[in-house]
């Protein structure tokens, strides 16, 4: 049961807005924002003073490796760093073992998160050639999303965007967002081939944004926007990387009324090309980290609204498996523990307002994906909240990431603003760097529609 709390006299940034009041948690949600003085005697109280109480965050792009990846990362060790980062909901790829092409699967990800995940969670459905024809005789509306991502690991020829004629089917007939990863996979083939003989396989890691290029990602982003706009079709580019494909994204219309969306990762916004030649194999991601002008580009569409969402692709890895040359070291890398800090780093540089952070990663996720009840500090909403003290130094190390796999890209980097408390549905899962696992989180629901 969930004990009552009462955090007094805290800055709530919510809606575009940031006011000292108080906020009451009961029976797991949020009873009341205001002004508050009679209380029952057995509440909890925090003091709020000079902190900043925000919406929890909802990463809409993670890879959690549960089930069969499990020796890297797995839905315990994953939400408790996303906890302590002050994320409390999720959306998990299909690429775990086996792949999530089929409801049995799906329906296998939720029982093991409601017994490991402490933070709430939903999972995207699987689409490939191979099961494409089955999922379209579903009831497509029930899912968050459909999506390709992270299915190229298992064979070639996986990413949709190589495959118009398939796509074609899909925006016709799905009744859901379809969230693509956007790379010709032909153009990155070539581009490998190419250095392959000029390096053999050491191929020097800051080529990675030249072989997984822009063109690579331009062309790709502009066949699947003309194929959306075709067939009206919710699509969703994820984990956008070039300024050149920032003009295929809308800030005309307000964003309950967007059919085609985006997001950015926060390493997409933070890192750049320069940033391989210290850190190699740790940033190397697909899509690639870029280079400087197109992080910067990537910001500024970020702040003017044509990039809808801040998420991490969270895509774990154990150190051996990201050593070796560039073919032997796979991609993809841990960073939930810590987009919030980025986030607040680029605050504090006057780069975009602390409004603006919770819009892209707390409302408009829920927004996105028709999350009910939360997203938002509002009265009758689920308590998935925050406290972020902004003058709190500290400094990424060993000993303070939670990741299952024990390392960051992020290691060594100072941080001004830290996360405090974490509750999700209103129990207290974090404090301090103290975590109670007693109680797990909830598996997310989409808003019944008439």
């Amino acid at each position: 049961m969930n004990l009552q709390t009462l955090i007094k006299n805290i800055h709530v940034v919510n809606e575009g807005k940031i006011e000292v009041n108080d906020v009451w948690i009961k029976n797991g949600c949020i009873e009341k924002v205001g002004k508050i003085n009679e209380l029952p005697s057995d509440i909890k109280v925090i003091d709020g003073t000079g902190k900043y109480l925000i919406p929890g965050i909802i990463d809409g792009q993670v890879h959690f490796r549960d089930p069969g990846l499990t020796h890297k990362a797995d839905l315990y060790t994953e939400t408790k760093a996303a906890v302590a980062g002050g994320v409390t909901a999720f959306m998990d790829m299909p690429n775990t073992v086996p792949n999530v092409l089929t409801l049995e699967v799906l329906n296998e990800k939720y029982k093991i998160a409601s017994e490991k995940s402490l933070a709430n969670y939903g999972f995207f459905m699987g689409v490939n050639m191979d099961n494409m024809e089955e999922v379209l005789k579903m009831d497509t509306s029930q899912f968050f999303a459909l999506s390709d991502d992270g299915l190229y690991f298992t064979k070639k020829g996986n990413l949709l965007a190589d495959n118009i004629p398939l796509l074609d089917d899909l925006f016709r007939k799905a009744n859901c967002i379809i969230a693509l990863h956007s790379e010709k996979e032909g153009i990155v083939e070539a581009n490998e081939e190419k250095y392959r003989e000029e390096y053999g396989e050491d191929i020097p890691f800051h080529l990675h944004p030249v072989i997984r290029s822009v063109e690579a990602c331009a062309e790709a982003t502009e066949e699947l926007v003309e194929l959306a706009k075709k067939h009206n079709a919710r699509l969703h580019i994820l984990h956008l990387t070039t300024g050149e494909e920032t003009k295929h994204f809308r800030n005309d219309i307000p964003f309950k009324d967007k059919k085609i969306t985006t997001e950015v990762c926060v390493q997409h916004l933070w890192f750049s090309q320069e940033d391989y030649h210290t850190l190699g194999a740790k940033i190397k991601w697909n899509p690639a980290i870029k280079f400087k002008e197109d992080k910067e580009k990537l910001l500024e569409a970020l702040v003017d609204d044509r990039i809808d969402l801040i998420t991490t692709d969270h895509a774990p890895h154990t150190i051996e498996e990201k050593s070796g040359n560039y073919f032997q070291a796979i991609s993809g890398a841990p960073m939930i523990q810590h987009s919030l800090n980025v986030m607040l780093e680029f605050y504090r540089q006057g780069k975009i307002s602390f409004e603006k952070v919770v819009q892209k990663m707390c409302h408009n996720p829920a927004d996105l994906y028709e999350i009910d009840k939360r997203g938002y500090i509002r009265e009758g909403y689920a308590a998935d909240i925050a406290i972020v003290d902004l003058n709190s130094p500290w400094t990424v190390s060993k000993e303070n990431i939670h990741y299952k796999c024990g390392w960051s890209p992020m290691e060594g980097t100072e941080f001004q603003a830290k996360v405090t408390h974490t509750f999700v549905n209103g129990n207290l899962v974090y404090e301090h760097g103290v975590f109670n696992d007693k109680v797990k989180g909830q598996a997310l629901k989409k808003k019944k529609t008439i």
